[in-house]
């Protein structure tokens, strides 16, 4: 049975993990093995608990005990779970979008590239992409769209972030994913070196004169590809485009020239997908 605490004020120090600490606090790089993430909803957190994520504490609404949360702490004995009213759990921010259950979390360890795409055909590659909602929506579309694995330069936002893990609807807990590099030093020269040594051709996805289109007999016949994203606004670096193999991009119509990175991320998934 789960361990039920009542509260009455969330400024307890043993809900600084819900209330106080920043992201950067909860990830703790510079001890990664203390790392927390936090989950929210019970199809999220049971998902992650699927992929075999590590459950520390829940904070809930009195009456998600024994209803939509059950199922979830029935699958963690001896669990710790915080609760209140519900007049109480709204006072912190962003609380009434969570469907009345968090779950503190332990970050499970980093994985090296290299481990993930042993045996991939398709992956995305994801540069300096810093908004969590869109981080959330590529890992949703690229677990839909049969891509094998999400690699990261060392600018993008944490998978893990609180955002991102609810807008991915548990999906960052489905694909593998991996950061090339610990550095902004580390991409794109030796990223892409890392792409190319796992036998990837790399395709830019960019508004360029020379690009082909998505739809290229050619990129459909690769046997591994790796689908490059650059950052919100900006796009891939000239520099990373250089260093790729193909320069791709989505045909436009009514003048249009660029579709937001996640939703061209999604096109991208579906039509390179590996028949």
């Amino acid at each position: 049975m789960p361990h039920i605490i009542e509260i009455t004020d969330l400024n307890a120090p043993e809900l600084a993990v819900y209330t106080k600490l920043t992201e950067s606090q909860l990830r703790n790089k510079l001890e990664p093995e203390k790392g927390i993430f936090i989950a929210e909803s019970p199809k999220v957190i049971g998902t992650a608990l699927d992929a075999g994520c590590e459950p520390l504490s829940f904070l809930m609404e009195r009456r998600q005990i024994d209803g939509p949360a059950a199922g979830v702490l029935a699958r963690c004995p001896g669990a710790v779970v915080y609760t209140a009213d519900r007049s109480v759990l709204q006072t912190l921010t962003g609380y009434a979008l969570t469907r009345g259950v968090l779950c503190a979390m332990r970050r499970p360890a980093p994985r090296r590239a290299e481990e993930l795409c042993r045996s991939a055909s398709r992956v995305a590659v994801l540069e300096g992409i810093v908004d969590s909602t869109n981080i959330g929506a590529i890992f949703r579309s690229a677990t839909a769209l049969g891509v094998d694995a999400v690699l990261l330069s060392p600018s993008c936002c944490d998978p893990l972030c609180r955002r991102a893990v609810r807008v991915s609807m548990g999906t960052v807990f489905q694909v593998p994913w991996a950061t090339l590099g610990d550095t902004p030093a580390d991409w794109p020269e030796k990223g892409m070196d890392r792409l190319h040594a796992m036998g990837f051709k790399t395709a830019a996805m960019a508004l360029d004169d020379r690009a082909v289109s998505i739809d290229d007999p050619a990129l459909q016949a690769e046997e591994k590809l790796a689908i490059v994203l650059g950052t919100e606004g900006d796009g891939l670096a000239h520099s990373t485009i250089a260093r790729c193999d193909y320069t791709v991009m989505i045909p436009m119509q009514h003048g249009v020239d660029s579709l937001n990175v996640a939703a061209a991320g999604a096109v991208a998934f579906w039509e390179l997908r590996k028949r």
